[in-house]
């Protein structure tokens, strides 16, 4: 036996690796070194948002939108994931992650790596960012700073607008510490009595039916609600003298907890469950830099929370609400938009004719690429088209996300008017999307439409259209099968792709498909495509192996594979034994990564990097030597492989595998927008290093842009 060692990891390898005719290690699957921890891992992916928001080359406006993001997701990181191990503590499990960490472990190092974050974030936004767009013409001014009249106009306004609807809580024997909602932002105020000469703690919550960014008069420019109200508490305390004033905010637990197998009516569980998220238990305790001592014990006495919950933050908190100045119309703030094209062949097809489109998948299967080719042009017009087309016998839907003014369901809604076969699985469990659902499907169902909730104890993921249509030679089923979410907003920011087919085995596939998810239909296997949780992990491991024989046989194993995450034990697993056969591996994962690249004996032949652009990477691609490509919804995590119904699709034309090609290797070549990962669970940031900058992100968009205009 001999020991190899990768950075700061040990790892035994016998015998000798990636010999011809060599049979691999297996890797141990237990063993913690060959793992990096998900939350951590979750954490340096927001570390690479962040370093966006820090960078001189990005624009300003957008710089804001990167502080934002970050903000909102760890805010959501905290709602789950910490809840989570919070609850674990709680209950005294003991278990450990794949990488060997205990529940109190990852909690406090998840604590020792976002309290930097967040003070780089806090420092970025104060002394680089405001003040440069303050120099452009964008203000974000305190009360202190406005001039006569603007304070005047927003005196006014706090009277007519803010007053009214402020509530200051106090706190004494008489009235109990007030509770304190989710994610709402909150002053701590004391005041004194004067005539008594006593201090009493009161709370005035921040109104969130009011903008949090209150535009300024004469110019382009805000004050935060919340500096307006501190400026005007002697309003709200008449008689009593206000000492201090300090923001805090409160993340809770807001992880859905449903029995499902004991809801009589999984819709109306939910709407209970939604009713109890904003009284989870405390998780985070977010205040004021400045806040003395004896406010932060109290607020953290009454939340039952302790100093490694509580984040002292310099300048404003609860960054998500930047959105409003993020979203400023000052285009030459932000990044010049890519203008989505519609592809070829459907710019061809006479747009009012829904006969013209089918005919032309029909022609052959097409692959779309979003935000470069329109969504608009290509899955709403679909959809609509389908609705409209006299030809059309039905239509079947999944709904895991879509947009409050989406098209897409009011197709559907016109679909079933017309006396369609109409059948959309509403995804109820998306989560934080799950109020918004449980509204399309009753309006849905008001329509007439068969609403389906999907499968107990899974969610249904796949994206997944299913057109049945009466064509000249007979019935022909239209499929449109995607990696993003049926929304036109997320369609314009995150890359996803989508194929059209009218492939009848692939048509048959998914028809029994939903049939699997509306009926008692029992499907173990399927023609071409590839479902979780029937058979995905399973098959994906075959191919896998398929790959590590082609290199023991002297071969060039290739596997490459575009994902969001890459966590998964035995997939991970099998990367490690392809690798030790000589298996070439690129992987591009955006954001959770388990696997340790570059490991002597164990992942020599692994390269995994990630992009962090001005677009979410959002679509799965995966590719087993040079023509077996893939496209479809799952991630390779548990929860994608063993509590979702996912669908993967084999790409059969030759030229779209090759579209798939071009994208990776955009991917591999990025050296502007992209971060390798190491063996040790560090990302180092690409760079030209003398070649020519290229942004896979901004060459895509210009090659779909020349393919239309060519």
């Amino acid at each position: 036996m001999r020991t190899d060692t990768g950075s700061d990891i040990t790892i035994a390898v016998d015998g000798d690796v990636g010999a011809p005719g060599r049979t691999s290690v297996v890797p141990d699957a237990d063993d913690p070194a060959l793992y990096l921890n998900r939350e951590l891992s979750w954490l340096e992916f927001n570390r690479r948002v962040l370093t966006n928001a820090t960078r001189t080359d990005v624009p300003l406006l957008d710089r804001v939108r990167f502080l934002s993001i970050l903000s909102r997701n760890l805010d959501e990181f905290f709602m789950i994931r910490v809840a989570g191990l919070k609850r674990q503590v709680a209950a005294g499990v003991t278990a450990r992650s794949p990488d060997g960490q205990s529940p109190s472990q990852q909690l406090a190092a998840i604590a020792q790596k976002v309290g930097p974050m967040v003070a780089t974030a806090s420092s970025c936004l104060h002394t680089e960012v405001l003040p440069a767009l303050e120099r452009d013409g964008v203000a974000l001014r305190s009360v202190s700073r406005l001039d006569p009249s603007q304070r005047s106009s927003l005196d006014a306004y706090y009277l007519e607008e803010v007053f009214p609807v402020l509530t200051p809580l106090a706190v004494d024997p008489g009235h109990p510490f007030p509770y304190i909602s989710n994610l709402s932002l909150s002053l701590a105020v004391t005041v004194r009595d004067t005539a008594s000469n006593e201090r009493h703690f009161a709370r005035v919550k921040v109104p969130e039916v009011l903008p949090r960014l209150v535009p300024l008069p004469g110019e382009t420019g805000f004050v935060a609600l919340e500096d307006l109200i501190t400026a005007h508490l002697p309003r709200l305390f008449p008689g009593m003298e206000v000492i201090d004033s300090w923001a805090f905010r409160v993340t809770r637990n807001a992880d859905l907890d449903i029995e499902e197998d004991e809801a009589d009516d999984l819709l109306m569980a939910i709407e209970a469950e939604l009713r109890k998220r904003r009284r989870g238990a405390a998780v985070r305790l977010e205040v004021a830099a400045e806040t003395p001592d004896r406010t932060v014990r109290l607020l953290q006495d009454e939340l039952d929370l302790g100093e490694v919950d509580t984040y002292r933050v310099t300048g404003l908190l609860a960054l998500g609400d930047l959105r409003t100045l993020a979203r400023l119309d000052r285009p030459d703030l932000r990044y010049t938009p890519w203008r989505p094209v519609t592809p070829r062949r459907l710019a061809g097809a006479p747009q009012r004719s829904s006969a013209a489109l089918f005919a032309e998948i029909r022609r052959g299967d097409l692959l779309v690429h979003h935000p470069y080719h329109g969504f608009t042009s290509t899955v709403e017009r679909f959809v609509t088209a389908a609705s409209e087309d006299r030809d059309v016998l039905a239509i079947k839907q999944t709904l895991y996300r879509t947009s409050g003014d989406s098209p897409i369901v009011q197709a559907l809604i016109k679909a079933a008017e017309r006396g369609k076969q109409v059948v959309a699985l509403v995804e109820l469990k998306a989560r934080f999307d799950e109020a918004v659902n449980i509204g399309w499907a009753r309006t849905l169902e008001k329509a007439g439409v068969h609403v389906v909730y999907g499968l107990v104890g899974l969610k249904t993921h796949a994206k997944t259209t299913l057109v049945v249509r009466r064509d000249h030679d007979g019935i022909r089923r239209y499929v449109h099968l995607g990696t993003g979410n049926y929304h036109r907003r997320t369609a314009r920011s995150y890359t996803d792709l989508g194929l059209f087919s009218a492939e009848p085995a692939l048509g048959a596939d998914v028809t029994e498909l939903f049939n699997y998810l509306t009926g008692y239909a029992r499907q173990d296997t399927y023609r071409q495509l590839l479902v979780a949780p029937v058979s995905l992990r399973e098959r994906l491991i075959e191919l896998i192996q398929q790959q590590a024989a082609v290199a023991r046989a002297g071969g060039e194993g290739l596997i490459r594979a575009k994902l969001n995450a890459l966590i998964d034990p035995p997939l991970i697993a099998a990367l490690y034994r392809a690798s030790q056969d000589g298996v070439r591996i690129d992987l591009v994962v955006r954001g959770i990564c388990g696997l340790r690249p570059g490991v002597p004996g164990v992942s020599e032949t692994v390269r995994v990097r990630s992009i962090v652009g001005r677009l979410l990477e959002h679509s799965r691609i995966v590719q087993f030597g040079p023509d077996d490509l893939w496209v479809g919804s799952p991630d390779w995590m548990p929860r994608n492989l063993d509590r979702r119904v996912e669908a993967l699709a084999p790409v059969q034309d030759p030229a779209l595998r090759s579209q798939l090609v071009e994208i990776i290797d955009a991917m591999l070549a990025d050296n502007t927008q992209a971060w390798n990962l190491q063996a040790d669970g560090t990302w180092e940031r690409a760079c030209p290093d003398g070649a020519a900058p290229f942004d896979a992100q901004a060459h895509l968009a210009e090659r779909v842009a020349s393919e239309v205009l060519g």
